[in-house]
């Protein structure tokens, strides 16, 4: 046996020295049910027969000849309740386990005690069975080998505790794991004030004799060796030596940089510079060459030059593309005017009719569903992550609600506490002086007390909360530094100590509670159990913030956690859970004390503050729709004189315009609500914004237009605006169609936000333009008839005084601003370059920065400035030591009955070294870069543990075969397997899932802590009537988590662990995986792909808008490339000041990013459109003149417009508002605005498009003999 030649290679004491005791048998009670053992000096005495059966189990090296000891049978049975504890967090390690026994066997029931045992203090006994005066040994001192010592703690250093996440040495060394070493390990489990020890036993470590004493030094087994054939080395987890190096993270890329800077930025610059030599070196060659060629030094740069004369009555050949698109664009025109002029004479059907389109479509209303849900709201059901969840909550229930308190004492000092007898000062942070911890007990109790109605029910905490041990213990779970005092003002004010001194207080309580949370005992005076009441145990990093390191005492707040239970699809059960909440948050909304500060949040916190958000900005909005309504009003019409103020005017029919607008986002809700999509938050938000910019910039144009237009001789009104609607129309469907397709293809995106917006915002684009060249149409016609009737605006049934035949053409001040001054002005020679120059300046430099811009959402940005979240979340962020709890879940179909499953998943003796439980805890050595915090808990370590033979835990009646708890004493319970070599093993096949629905069962207890009920009931889906094991989880923590990018990086993380998991266990083919939960990943898993899906959703739009345009400008090509290439600039440079301005990448982000091609095409569609049907010479003039027309009507229809109404949205409570939404709308409409005003004509003045000449003749066929035909070429 190994234990004898351990004993051999002691120092010759067999051979030499006669074998003598110290002690045997007991006598005397101590204290409670631990007693003495008796002084004796004999030589060992041979052991009953009776006791075979445990000196082997036991001792095993001692059992020989004729098994003489030193110790009897009541010896034996006590070293074996003694080594209950560390036999069931340590023999994991089986040769840690070995060293340690040895120690005690030597201890107890050596025949060579004396050799190394020296008894110091004795009491008289009387025993009264025997009649005979005895000794009671008080006092001894154990000579023990450094080497065996330090040996033996290097064996055991390593192991984990799967339940706790922690070192076993943390809950059996009495120190903190960092500060344990074997002589005090040794020294705390010898000292009498741990309440194991029966008296003081004083360890004195020396490798050679001391006083005549031989120490004990047996032989003893490193982690890494194996104590017998049927066992193997510790595992990895275990034994570092087993791994080798501890894992290194990988090393960060290196940044790419050139001469020491961002490359990127460097290249940009190179680029820029090179473009600008090439660009303006080319433009002073064509102007050397014009003063070379041509007398004016006026004559246009561009490559018209030679036609810039008289090009109009060119004659060249008409090709087929110019032809086809003359047809085309022909066709439009008088599609349109008809249309117009039709609807001018049937005014009264026309609207009709749209009256019961925009009702018929608005009856949707009664089936509309708003979506609040953020998992809806943010992930698609058929993403991993929603999957995942989805698998998570049916096999092991949803995770739970999380209601949340850190409390801060600001009026409390540090208090400093000094252990007795001995020990250096440990201070004590202001929120762990007593008195504040029953302060903070009352209110905890209080909250236990919320009572909450719901369905004429009462509500309590107990009604909802997450009880683990229940039906046996009800208490709920309440992570709390309180439940280290099992939440009682008792046990908080419990001390040992007299007159003159306390000996232990709830300072030494604590102190040992945070090292050994999952304790019974906490080994001091006191005798408290560190357990919660609920069951479990209280993570320090869990119920602790501000701490620096491990030291916990100098925590500056403290958190309370109260999970909730979730419910998976029963609704009654989670609006109880609602309606306590509700009561939760306004009870600390109106608790008060000054000693304490409070921050809190409940599950419902967020959505509550949202909706709360969104009602307190309604009026932000309304005031900001109702300036841009007045505006509308005003600005649509043109007054000649004062007299004629209330006739010439148009609110009513500004008015009409903007209920057509707003009719139109109300038919999409409407027409969808029939189908069952849900409206969100955003489309609320959002696309009424949209519209209006769309919608608002067409009525403005056909007004304009109509203003500036001049009757022909004998032509009626309804002919007139049919004529106009012909000109304008085509341009109005350009940009409305190409908006459309480009919304309807964003559905394709995979995120819910951007696909749900991009639905109901094609609908109403779409419905809008309809309306408009309706509806409008017929009401522009018959507010011209009031208008030449001297009928008032409004008050249409008075007429004015101040009387003028018909409606004289008019050109408003900003038309001619932009005819007079700005069109020259801007397309000068020597302006062009400058703002070529300087856009693509912009646009370089946006480039540069793009790679920069944030992804992710501050979930704090969602919340009003004035909300009381805002504080927890700042708090959070301060105080958290741990992150959110995540879950390797094993997916149904492993094998855990068979050796080869259970070695792919345990982290124990015999498991693979790239088992499931060793690559997390791996993870979790290298936390800085995996964000894994801790080793996960292992229910199938445990499990093991639980079974062995050697354990009390795992017993059975004799008589029924049911289980029998190890705190029930009854001689007809006996283990579950035998104490053979057989039985030792790891249970398999039918064993494995006959002992393990009893392990799920096991409540934890003073005699076997390995119990899995609290810990793991919920982390096994027991199948097929519990005869099988479905899906599993091993659960651990993130680190701390405090910005998006975080979140994003742990998950990502977290994935990567996970599928190496499968990978590595062979089970990638298979129908079964690993994958990591966390309650977080459903919402940021869409940031994983952001930077995809807004590329992809970017270029969808931008190619639907260069292919709609292509096709509607009549074919031209190129103009819906130097369109589109626009747009992208303006997309680019939105990124820009996203970067500028902090804005960063996500779901809302990019909703306004393809808003912004949307808007972008108004600006920019109209110009380009009117540049192609210019008759004018050359590509200056053209452009000149497509501006003149056109840049009036976009600067005033959405320019002006959209202005206003941001402005206001600068003013909202709401941070999401102020930045996603002031910001972004600002930038779009200015980026837009330059774009289209001011790049776009300088643009199409060097490279746009050259005339069609079957247009020009068209158009001259058209004009020839009219009026027209002197202000086409103006």
């Amino acid at each position: 046996m190994e234990l004898v030649s351990g004993l051999e290679q002691s120092t010759g004491r067999d051979s030499v020295l006669p074998q003598q005791c110290v002690w045997y048998g007991e006598c005397g009670v101590a204290s409670g049910d631990k007693r003495y053992n008796c002084a004796y000096d004999g030589p060992p005495i041979a052991l009953p027969k009776g006791g075979y059966d445990l000196m082997q189990e036991l001792c095993p090296g001692l059992f020989f000849g004729n098994v003489s000891t030193c110790c009897d049978i009541l010896q034996l049975q006590t070293l074996k309740n003694n080594l209950q504890l560390p036999l069931q967090f340590l023999s994991r390690c089986p040769s840690c386990f070995y060293n340690l026994i040895n120690l005690f066997c030597e201890l107890t029931c050596s025949p060579n005690q004396s050799e190394f045992l020296n008894v110091t203090s004795t009491i008289p006994y009387y025993d009264p069975v025997s009649k005979e005066n005895k000794s009671s040994i008080t006092e001894l001192q154990y000579f023990i080998g450094e080497r065996f010592a330090n040996e033996m703690y290097n064996a055991c250093k390593d192991v984990e505790a799967p339940s706790s996440n922690v070192k076993a040495l943390g809950l059996l060394c009495g120190k903190d794991v960092k500060d344990c070493n074997a002589t005090n390990w040794i020294e705390y489990m010898f000292n009498k004030d741990n309440g194991q020890t029966p008296f003081s036993i004083i360890p004195i470590f020396s490798d050679a004799p001391v006083h005549g004493m031989n120490p004990m030094n047996n032989a003893t087994k490193g982690c890494n060796e194996s104590v017998d054939d049927s066992t193997g080395p510790c595992s990895c987890q275990d034994c570092s030596i087993v791994c080798g190096p501890k894992p290194q993270p990988p090393p960060l890329p290196a940044p790419w940089l050139l001469f020491g800077l961002d490359a990127v930025y460097i290249i940009m610059w190179i680029s820029y510079m090179g473009f600008l030599l090439i660009f303006f070196a080319l433009v002073f060659g064509v102007w050397c060459y014009r003063r070379r060629h041509f007398v004016s030094e006026y004559t246009p740069i561009d490559s018209n030059v030679a036609f810039s004369a008289n090009s109009h009555r060119d004659n060249g050949k008409i090709t087929c593309g110019e032809r086809l698109g003359e047809r085309f664009e022909n066709g439009l025109r008088m599609t349109f005017t008809s249309w117009g002029a039709f609807c001018v004479r049937n005014p009264r059907p026309v609207i009709l009719f749209s009256v019961v389109f925009i009702a018929m479509c608005c009856s949707g209303f009664v089936y509309i569903k708003a979506t609040t849900n953020p998992v809806d709201l943010w992930s698609a059901p058929s993403s991993q992550a929603r999957k995942e969840k989805e698998y998570f909550d049916k096999h092991f229930g949803p995770f739970f609600r999380t209601e949340q308190l850190i409390i801060q004492a600001p009026n409390s000092h540090p208090d400093i506490y000094s252990p007795y007898p001995s020990g250096a000062d440990v201070p004590f942070g202001p929120p762990l002086n007593k008195d504040i911890l029953h302060q903070v007990l009352d209110l905890q109790d209080a909250i236990v007390n919320i009572a909450a109605s719901f369905d004429n029910e009462t509500v309590t905490l107990k009604d909802i909360c997450l009880a683990p041990l229940a039906p046996y213990n009800n208490n709920c779970t309440i992570l709390s530094v309180l439940n280290y005092f099992q939440n009682s003002h008792s046990v908080l004010d419990h001390s040992v100590g007299d007159d003159f001194f306390v000996y232990a207080d709830y300072h030494t309580h604590f102190l040992y509670c945070v090292r050994a949370p999952a304790s019974l005992n906490d080994t001091s005076l006191l005798h408290d159990p560190c357990l919660g009441a609920f069951g479990g145990p209280v993570f320090p990093w869990l119920v602790l913030g501000g701490y620096d390191g491990d030291n916990y005492n100098n925590a500056t707040a403290l958190v309370i956690t109260l999970p909730v239970n979730n419910y998976y699809n029963d609704s009654k059960k989670i609006m109880k859970a609602l309606a306590w909440e509700k009561e939760f948050i306004n009870f600390l909304k109106n608790y008060d004390n000054p000693n304490l500060t409070i921050s809190f949040s409940a599950e419902r916190s967020i959505e509550d503050e949202i909706n709360r958000e969104s009602r307190s900005d309604v009026s932000t909005v309304v005031i900001s729709y109702v300036v841009m309504f007045v505006y509308i009003s005003i600005a649509l019409g043109h007054i000649q004189s004062w007299g004629r103020l209330l006739v010439d005017s148009k609110i009513s029919l500004g008015i009409a315009g903007i209920l057509i607008v707003l009719s139109s986002v109300a038919c999409s809700i409407g027409i969808f609500s029939y189908f069952g999509v849900p409206v969100t938050l955003i489309v609320a938000e959002v696309i009424p914004f949209l519209v209006l910019a769309i919608g608002v910039d067409n009525l403005f144009i056909i007004v304009q237009t109509l203003q500036r237009d001049e009757r022909l001789e004998g032509e009626t009104l309804d002919k007139q605006i049919g004529r106009v609607l012909g000109d304008v129309a085509p341009s109005m469907f350009l940009s409305s169609f190409s908006e459309t397709v480009a919304f309807f293809l964003g559905t394709l995106s995979t995120m819910p936000a951007v696909r749900t917006f991009s639905l109901f915002a094609g609908m109403a684009v779409l419905i809008d333009f309809i309306l408009q060249v309706t509806c409008f149409v017929s009401l522009l016609g018959l507010d011209i008839r009031r208008q030449e009737r001297n009928r008032l605006d409004i008050l249409c049934c008075i007429k004015g005084s101040e009387e003028m035949r018909g409606v004289q053409r008019s050109e408003s001040i900003l038309f001619l601003f932009f005819k007079n001054l700005y069109s020259p002005y801007l397309l000068k020679d020597w302006m062009r370059p400058i703002v070529i120059a300087l856009f693509v300046g912009l646009l370089s430099f946006s480039t540069a920065v793009i790679h920069n811009v944030e992804i992710g959402l501050d979930q704090s940005l969602s919340m009003p400035d004035d909300s009381y979240v805002m504080n927890y979340f700042k708090q959070l962020g301060k105080y958290m030591h741990a992150g959110p709890p995540v879950y390797f879940v094993l997916e149904e179909g492993h094998n855990y009955t068979s050796l080869e499953g259970q070695n792919m998943v345990c982290g124990g003796t015999g498991c693979n070294n790239d088992s499931l439980v060793q690559q997390v805890f791996n993870a979790a050595e290298i936390s800085s870069y995996t964000r894994i915090g801790y080793a996960p808990s292992s229910w199938i370590d445990d499990y093991f543990d639980w079974v062995k033979p050697q354990s009390s835990c795992c017993r059975v009646y004799n008589t029924t075969g049911q289980f029998c708890n190890a705190s029930v004493t009854d001689p007809s319970c006996t283990r579950c397997r035998p104490l053979s070599q057989e039985g030792k093993q790891r249970p398999q096949g039918e064993d494995f899932m006959t002992f393990l629905p009893m392990f799920l069962s096991d409540n934890p207890n003073p005699k076997c802590g390995k119990g899995g009920h609290a810990a793991y009931s919920s982390a096994v889906d027991l199948i097929k009537n519990k005869t099988d094991v479905g899906a599993t989880y091993f659960m651990t923590y993130h680190t701390v988590l405090k910005k998006s990018s975080d979140y994003i990086d742990a998950m990502k993380k977290a994935r990567d662990i996970a599928d190496n998991i499968t990978e590595t266990m062979g089970i990638k083919e298979k129908n079964y995986r690993v994958f990591p939960y966390s309650v977080f990943y459903v919402f940021y898993e869409q940031y994983l792909t952001i930077v995809n899906d807004a590329i992809f959703n970017l270029c969808i739009s931008l190619g639907s808008i260069f292919l709609v345009t292509a096709v509607l400008l009549g074919f031209e090509v190129w103009a819906a490339v130097v369109v589109t290439v626009t747009i992208a600039m303006i997309i680019v440079n939105m990124f820009g000041v996203m970067w500028l301005w902090g804005i960063s990448l996500n779901a809302v982000s990019l909703v306004n990013l393809v808003m912004s091609c949307g808007i972008a095409v108004e600006f920019c569609s109209h110009v380009t459109r009117a540049f192609t049907v210019s008759t004018k010479g050359s590509r200056v003039e053209r452009a000149e003149e497509a501006l003149s027309h056109m840049g009036s009507s976009v600067f005033s229809g959405i320019t002006l417009t959209k202005f206003g109404g941001i402005v206001v949205l600068a003013f909202s409570k709401s941070q999401i508002f102020k930045i996603f939404y002031f910001r972004m709308y600002l930038a779009m409409v200015l980026l837009g605005a330059t774009h289209g005003l001011i790049f776009l004509p300088v643009l199409l003045s060097y490279i746009g498009p050259s005339v069609n000449k079957a247009k020009t003749r068209a158009a001259q066929e058209r004009s020839r003999g009219t009026e027209r035909e002197r202000l086409l070429y103006f």
